[in-house]
Order: C-alpha cells, then structure tokens, then sequence
C-alpha cells in the first residue's frame, strides 16, 4: 500500500517523541504538533538537496522555535542528509551528539542558524531575506531566486524582536520570506490567554504582511496555504492551527507536551493511536523510501542551476563564482591610506575615521551597512553604500535604514553574515548594546562575521548624561566569547580594526568609536599593530619604571602621563591595547614584553575597572569609572573623574614611593 502525507508526519512524531523520551529531555510537543506542516513543506515545497547542503540558491528554512529541535533532526535524517545518522538522534542532547538539545549551525550542514532564544530566528530569517534579495539584485534570477521559510511558535510571536523584525520585513516588502505560525495556543505555563490577548494576524497585516490560515492537520488545507503565500508578493504569515503534541492521547493539547518527555505509558499509546508499529528509532522501509525521494528531488534543481552558472561568462560570471568561493574582499590592502593619513596627520573621532576607512574599504569588499536611526551620529553611510529600498534597483542598495531597532538589526545583520555572500555592518551607540547583547552573544556563537559599529563610547559623548554613557559595557563585551572587542586610539587604529574586522571570517567583531576627536599618535606603519592587540607605541627615555596601558580615547591621556613622568625622571612605557582578545592570541614572550613584571602597571580606560587586574596585577594601578557619568562637557567629565594626567601623575609617583 502507498505511503501517506500522515504516514510521512508520524514518522516525524515518533523519532521525535522516541529521542526526547531516551534523553528524558526536550520538547515532545512541537515537532508531534507541527510534523504534518513540516511534512508538506520539505516533500512539496522546500528547495534544497541534501548531498549538496550548502547549495547557494537552496532555500533557508530557520526553525525559530528552535526548542523543537526534533522536528528538524528528524527531517534532516529522513531526508537524507548525511547527518545526523539514526544514532545521532539516539545520543540526543548527549554529549558529542551534533543533535544538541537546541539547533546549532556548526554541527550539522542542514541547519541554517543557531535558535533557541526566542524570536530571534524569525529575525535571522529578514536576515536572510534581505541577502537573497540583494544578491538577486546583483546577479538576476537565474543565479539567485529562492525563499526563506520559518517555523515559529507563541513564543517567536510574543517576543519583543518579532515586532521590530517583522516591521522591517514589511517596510522593505520581502516576499519570499514565509513564517509559519505554530498557532497551538500553549506556552509553558499553560493556555496562551494567560498572558496574551493580542489578535496577531491583525498585527502582521499592519506592518504590510500577507497572512493566511490553515488546518495545521489537514495536508490539502496546509498546501493551499503554503501555495497562496509564494503567490502574494509581501511576506506571509501563515497561521497553522495545530494541536501540541499532536498523536499522544492523553496529553495533547495541553502543556504537559511542551517541555518534558511524555513517559513511557503514553509513548505507548501514542504509538498505539498513531498506528506507529515499529521499535524505537526504526523506520519502516517504505516510509523512509518516500521520505528519500523526496529529498532527491531537489537534485535536478540544483543541476538546473548549476549548468545556469556554468554558462555565464565575462564579468558577472566571474563576480558569481567569486562569491560562491566566499571572495568577498577581505583582504583589503590598507597600506597606502595609512600612508595618506600619515602624510596629513588629523585630529578627529574615531567614528569619523570608521567612515573615513569606510569610504575606502566599501568599494573593494562586500559590505552591507546601515544604523538603528542614528546614520549621522554613527557616520557609517558612505558614497559607495546608497540605500537599499524595494524594488529590482532598490535591493541593489547596500546600506539599511533599520530605524530604532536596534535588536532588530543585529539578528538580521547574522541572518545576512550566514546566508553568505555579504559582510554586514551596523551602527548604534555603545550603551545600545545592551538591547543587542543576545543577537551579538548568537553572533559569537555562530561564528557570523558581523561587524558591530558602536559610537559614543564613553563619557567622552558628554551632555547626554549616564543614560547614554557606557561604563560597564567594554568590560562586559569583553566576556562574550569569540566576540573580538576593538576600541582605537586614533584615524590608524582604527583603519587597521576595520581591516582586522574584514579579514575575520570566523566570528563577529565590535568597534567601539569616540564622539570627542583626538590626536593622531601612531607614525609607524610598518605593520598593522593593531593586529597585536596590545603594543608599545612609545618607549620610556629615562629608565622605565612605568607601564601606562590604555585604550581608545585614553590613549592619548597616557601619553600625557608618560609625558610629565618622564620629566620628573622616571621612565615611562605608554602601550595602546586596541583589543583584549587579539592580545591574549600573542605569544607568552610577547606579552611579557610589553607588560613586564619588573615594572608598575597602570591602566587607563573611561569605563569599569573590574578586570583590569588581569594586565595590571593585583600591585598596579587602575584609573576608570566605577560610578554611572553624569551630564557635563566632556573635559570637565574627565577632570571630574581623575581621568587627566594632572590627577594621575601624583598617585603613581606616590605608588613608586611606598
């Protein structure tokens, strides 16, 4: 007897039920609930073929609820991808398995991005949107034309995030992005009315979005939906009504399935009323025959397009197959404009010298800007980026007018970095990263290469007063693994931490910018020392007794310091450390050179102190700001927090002399 659309679905529902239940782990309910809908969209409507996972012009499909982790560990098994195996979902949520209790891109090929915090999948996936559309633009239709499909829960839908990406999704008239609702009206806590009263499809139709609804049980209903979506030109919603836990007898529809295995009593009998004969983790041949050729359709697309490709020729030929080889200009040589600069020192911000550097870089590599509306403010909008808008010659536009959504942005900016085929970089102030912090916490994870732009970084920015002024945030930004923190001292530095920012392919790296100008101190650029992370940029004259180190507008107050020291006699090393990590990577020798033991440490920074000890010692000095700013000029700000070579000068001499 043929195999069905349900047979296909359980299948989904017991590996799923089965995996959660061996791992006594996870969330059951999801991928029972929503494995009808999976179904008809991997076997119908999906583009992708799992032998070549990462084909350029596959579909994207984000599980958002990235909690159902099955549901996509199930597909992609029963697909045919080559992990996970069978017995990777027997290790689920175990230690090794690629089948991690949440989707992670790094450990296997068929997942698109890393989900789990809530929203932000469905925010990765405007991302994507907004790069398929892009790269359309560039290339045409016969190279890059797919869609970006989402799974989202309650959860993606009550976030904070959903509302500033799916404004953006809007405003910018996406349409090959389609979401699918898990519409099952439960949350952890029970019934969604507990907390939530909102009529959402009303809230999409509002920011310029199709929706539709379906029967998320009713395989004709889900196909007419998903159809009528890929046929309006906005981005859709589609409000698939489901039943949690779809199949388990006892305890669907109830949130009993959300997060918990459902026992083995209940395994039974779901198994009993889904028909479902077959041992744990075993799959009828029959049912994973369909499933298998369902995954092989995608191959004919694929040799499809790959003979489109292999037919273009001159200049667009060669620019596709650059960026299907990942030449997207990051090798940018920047010696001659350190050249220039030192020929015509100048005294500015450091975000002017981001958008001085950018005026340079931009036209060379594939960057992709933009600013939560403060364009002006962040300077990173330059002749080579105009902006992007709808349209054919509108998405050719590389720079993003995201508005005040800073969240927003930074998961789009991830979405963008891997969907591949753009650098993406985006501006707010310093202190405004606390409303990005999750999205650059996933960056960093991900291992995407989006390049945080952030300005006003300190009580530099003056009259704005604490609200704006960062005094935690450097420190804090510092703890995020594989997220390189640069903060320059001046027009070189930071010329040489966007070159780094560029060339780092493996993860994402934040810039932070002074509003006040300052001095031009480097005048060798015999190599890029920024690339150190921590250098000596003046060597003591008389005997060093003093290591001053220092970052960004700081840098030049050292210099001051080292200055003034060396005149009552005693030496003074002044080290400028654009990055913490880059300086941690160096050799132990190296770093010992630059702070070494035999001298007294201090360190200089308008910002927290709290980790600082790592460079000082516990015996050295640190000058910064423990305390919130407050509302001055900036220079009376620095005199009144002892940041000025005046106030230093006399505690370090007194340190000398105890």
């Amino acid at each position: 007897m043929a195999t069905t659309p349900a047979d296909l679905a359980n299948a989904i529902r017991a590996l799923s039920m089965d995996a959660v239940e061996a791992a006594n782990s996870g969330h059951p309910g999801m991928p029972m609930g929503m494995a009808d809908v999976a179904t008809e969209l991997f076997t119908r409507h999906l583009k992708f073929d799992p032998a070549e996972p990462r084909w350029a012009d596959r579909d994207r499909f984000v599980l958002s609820a990235g909690h159902g982790s099955m549901l996509l560990y199930s597909v992609l098994y029963l697909t045919g991808y080559e992990r996970p195996t069978i017995d990777d979902i027997r290790q689920f949520r175990q230690l090794g398995s690629p089948c991690a209790g949440h989707p992670e891109n790094f450990e296997l090929a068929g997942v698109e991005c890393t989900t789990g915090p809530l929203g932000q999948g469905l925010a990765m996936a405007v991302g994507m949107a907004i790069a398929e559309r892009h790269l359309n633009a560039r290339f045409g239709d016969d190279l890059v034309d797919h869609r970006t499909w989402v799974i989202a829960g309650d959860g993606c839908l009550m976030e904070g995030i959903n509302h500033e990406a799916i404004g953006l999704a809007g405003r910018l008239g996406l349409g090959r992005l389609i979401v699918l609702w898990d519409d099952n009206r439960i949350t952890i806590d029970g019934a969604v009315s507990l907390s939530s009263s909102e009529d959402i499809p009303a809230r999409y139709a509002a920011t310029g979005w199709h929706v539709a609804i379906c029967d998320g049980h009713d395989q004709a209903d889900i196909a007419r939906a998903l159809d009528e979506a890929k046929a309006d030109p906005r981005p859709s919603l589609v409000q698939c009504q489901t039943v949690i836990g779809k199949g388990a007898p006892n305890l669907q529809g109830t949130s009993k399935t959300h997060g918990s295995p459902l026992g083995a009593a209940e395994v039974a009998a779901a198994r009993a009323t889904l028909g479902w004969t077959s041992p744990p983790f075993e799959v009828p041949a029959d049912i994973l025959d369909a499933w298998r050729t369902a995954g092989a359709r995608g191959r004919l697309l694929r040799d499809a397009w790959q003979a489109r490709v292999d037919a273009q020729s001159g200049g667009l030929g060669d620019d596709f197959r650059a960026y299907l080889a990942d030449e997207l200009g990051r090798d940018v040589d920047i010696k001659s404009y350190l050249d220039q600069l030192i020929a015509n020192p100048q005294k500015i911000a450091t975000r002017k010298a981001s958008e001085l550097a950018l005026e340079y870089l931009a036209p060379h590599a594939a960057l992709l800007g933009g600013s939560a509306d403060l364009t002006g403010s962040n300077n990173t909008k330059v002749a080579a980026t105009p902006p992007m808008d709808v349209g054919a010659n509108g998405y050719g536009g590389r720079y993003i007018y995201y508005g005040i959504r800073e969240f927003g942005m930074a998961a789009a900016m991830n979405g963008m970095a891997l969907h591949g085929g753009i650098i993406p970089y985006g501006g707010t102030f310093l202190v405004f990263s606390d409303y990005m912090r999750n999205a650059i916490r996933l960056s960093a994870l991900q291992h995407a290469q989006v390049v945080y732009v952030m300005t006003h970084d300190s009580i530099g920015l003056g009259e704005d007063g604490p609200t704006h002024q960062p005094i935690e945030h450097l420190m804090s930004l510092r703890l995020i693994p594989n997220l390189r923190v640069y903060r320059p001292c001046d027009a070189i530095e930071t010329a040489e931490c966007w070159a780094l920012a560029l060339a780092r392919a493996d993860g994402p790296s934040l810039l932070a910018l002074s509003r006040q100008n300052l001095p031009q101190l480097r005048s060798d650029v015999s190599e890029n020392w920024s690339a150190r992370g921590a250098y000596r940029l003046r060597a003591a004259q008389e005997v060093r007794k003093v290591v001053l180190v220092a970052t960004g507008s700081e840098v030049a107050i050292a210099a001051d310091v080292a200055t003034q020291l060396e005149a009552q006699g005693v030496g003074a090393d002044v080290v400028s450390m654009p990055s913490w990590e880059a300086f941690a990577a160096q050799a132990h020798a190296y770093r010992a050179d630059v702070l070494p033991a035999d001298a007294l440490i201090v360190s200089i920074e308008a910002g927290a102190t709290l980790g600082w000890e790592r460079h000082t010692g516990a015996g050295g000095l640190r000058f910064g700001i423990d305390s919130f700013g407050l509302s001055a000029p900036a220079d009376q700000l620095y005199k009144h927090f002892g940041l000025t070579a005046e106030a230093i000068v006399p505690q370090i001499l007194q340190k000398l002399s105890a």
